[in-house]
């Protein structure tokens, strides 16, 4: 693509979130755009969004189980950043500050030291991280209709919008994550279940390649930083009113309400 065009489309997807109001696919006003311009679109907008002082708390890998990736059309795991600002420490989800919500279920790592270099292994994640955590991420994309590929998720950094950590934190050698049990539930009805399995396997592994794939763009897997490591499930769509509910074998629930 017309290397141009990048702080062009970055333009159209910084408005569209302020204004909360969708675009059309970049793929579709461009055939040409590859991951690499996708992603030097979000990075362009990543240092918007600092320079207004807001902070990076975290990055995050979305798409990884076959379910939501099915459910998104796409073939690979997207990538993105989080901030501070994105972390709903009450559960509560203030639904007018977004556009089309959907929650994802999964495990949050919590870092104790970088990960990087570009060789990152699933044990390299399991002695980084301090503790694992459930969480619910709130997806949100700035293209209509999530009429997405996944250079259109790339660049609109990786449909991310909110996320919730739960309150029973493990040690990483203290649970199998690939064994990992989940059931969903929304406003008191079971939606979907899923396991640690459907993460590539292991989020420990989805964290690993994370970690390898942000490396060749110079991007740090830093300490203290939050890491989401994929959803368990495909996404349902969420709106005001709805409580959602997440229960994980060995980790307990997390809760979301959308207000």
């Amino acid at each position: 693509m017309d290397a141009s065009k990048i702080p062009l489309f970055a333009e159209q997807l910084f408005n569209a979130e302020r204004n909360r109001k969708s675009i059309p696919p970049l793929t579709e006003q461009d055939g040409t755009i590859s991951l690499d311009d996708a992603y030097h679109i979000q990075l362009a907008n990543i240092n918007r969004v600092l320079e207004m002082g807001h902070v990076i708390s975290g990055k995050k890998i979305g798409l990884t189980s076959p379910g939501i990736q099915k459910q998104m059309g796409v073939n690979e795991p997207d990538y993105g950043h989080l901030f501070a600002a994105m972390d709903c420490k009450d559960g509560k989800i203030k639904t007018d500050e977004l556009m089309q919500p959907r929650i994802e279920a999964e495990i949050a790592f919590i870092l104790k030291a970088d990960l990087c270099g570009g060789k990152v292994t699933k044990e390299d994640v399991i002695a980084n991280t301090e503790y694992v955590v459930a969480a619910f991420e709130i997806v949100d994309s700035r293209v209509a209709d999530w009429k997405i590929k996944l250079p259109d998720t790339v660049a609109d950094n990786a449909s991310s919008g909110r996320y919730v950590l739960g309150t029973n934190p493990l040690k990483p050698t203290d649970v199998d994550l690939s064994a990992v049990t989940m059931k969903l539930f929304k406003n008191g009805e079971q939606i979907g279940e899923g396991t640690g399995a459907a993460v590539q396997g292991d989020p420990c592994v989805a964290v690993a390649w994370l970690a390898n794939r942000l490396w060749s763009y110079d991007v740090v897997l830093k300490a203290g930083e939050v890491i989401l490591s994929g959803a368990f499930s495909a996404a349902p769509p969420a709106a005001k009113g709805d409580k959602f509910t997440a229960e994980f074998s060995a980790f307990g629930k997390v809760e979301a309400e959308f207000v």
